[in-house]
């Protein structure tokens, strides 16, 4: 059956039994307040729908009642697939359904592992996503032909949107809200749900301590720590291996070996995630916390946020610290 449009921008979300509650209220909650906020001059219709239009539960156990069946469904211009723990065993009956109706959609969104949904109707292949990082590798070794990116919280490939896990749903929709409407109903829109307008999509998905696995001997875990606490200090290899009583060759052997990561690049995001929860909190100037973590000059620390987040310093304070009341 075809469909036409109706006014405005129409969100289609896609529900099945065992979908992730937030994966599904979230971006809901972010579109409708965008479009209370907008009122009829630019707005979103949320809809929901399952194969055959019956409620399913989900994983936390609650009952949701969809408005429609995806064959009965309004032609969306946002097409969001959630995540849960379905995703990874679909109905062949909902993958088809993707396959058929998803490239019909001015825009594509996946949240969480509902990026396994899309890659199984062949919509990632060839094209970069992301997912929960627990499932980045699972998605890697099932699709080969997506290019999974592990870090981002979501990923832009064409009009096809991926997401990673539970909260990065809200922090994409509210990216979208962006685009579509600008800064201010998004910003409106955070401020009501009293969440930040920040999180670029490139950033990370987990802090440096999450990012790298703990090192199994207590004197490599006591290493890592003390640079959490002490981004500012001397975290050259050599300094660090003589804290871990190795010689430095030894220590960076042993650090990647149990870590996963060099020395360098764990010291390098430690420094990174100390600055910028600085620059997002602390009323601290941005040359105070260039020295309090460790870049010494300004300058340092501008290159250090360019290359790894693709912004300066003071852009990134500017669009992603804390919203003051209204």
């Amino acid at each position: 059956m075809t469909h036409r449009r109706t006014p405005g921008r129409t969100v289609l979300i896609v529900l099945f039994d065992d979908v992730q509650s937030l994966d599904v209220t979230g971006p809901t909650e972010v579109f409708t307040g965008a479009a209370h906020w907008a009122g009829d001059s630019a707005t979103y219709h949320v809809r929901t729908a399952t194969l055959d239009g019956s409620p399913v539960r989900t994983s936390s156990g609650l009952r949701i009642a969809p408005d429609h069946a995806l064959h009965d469904a309004p032609a969306p211009h946002t097409l969001l697939v959630p995540g849960g723990d379905a995703t990874r065993a679909p109905d062949p009956r909902l993958i088809d359904w993707l396959r058929e109706h998803a490239p019909r959609a001015e825009r594509v969104v996946s949240v969480c592992t509902g990026a396994f949904l899309l890659a199984a109707a062949g919509l990632l292949e060839g094209r970069r996503a992301t997912t929960h990082w627990a499932f980045c590798g699972s998605l890697a070794a099932r699709f080969p032909a997506v290019r999974v990116e592990p870090e981002p919280i979501y990923v832009r490939d064409g009009n096809v949107v991926t997401s990673a896990g539970v909260t990065a749903g809200i922090d994409l929709a509210l990216a979208l809200v962006e685009d579509d409407l600008g800064r201010e109903p998004a910003l409106a829109v955070a401020r009501h749900l009293v969440v930040f307008l920040r999180r670029p999509g490139n950033q990370t998905q987990f802090s440096a301590p999450l990012a790298a696995q703990t090192a199994r001997r207590p004197r490599l875990r006591d290493v890592q720590h003390w640079i959490v606490e002490n981004p500012a200090a001397d975290l050259s290899v050599e300094a660090l291996a003589a804290r871990a009583g190795l010689s430095p060759r030894h220590f960076a052997r042993a650090f990647r070996s149990e870590t996963g990561m060099t020395p360098g690049r764990y010291v390098d995001r430690v420094r990174l995630e100390a600055a910028r929860r600085q620059l997002e909190d602390a009323a601290y100037g941005v040359e105070e916390v260039s020295r309090a973590c460790g870049y010494g000059t300004p300058e340092a620390m501008r290159r250090a946020f360019v290359r790894a987040l693709g912004t300066s310093p003071a852009e990134y304070r500017r669009r992603f610290r804390p919203l003051t009341p209204a």
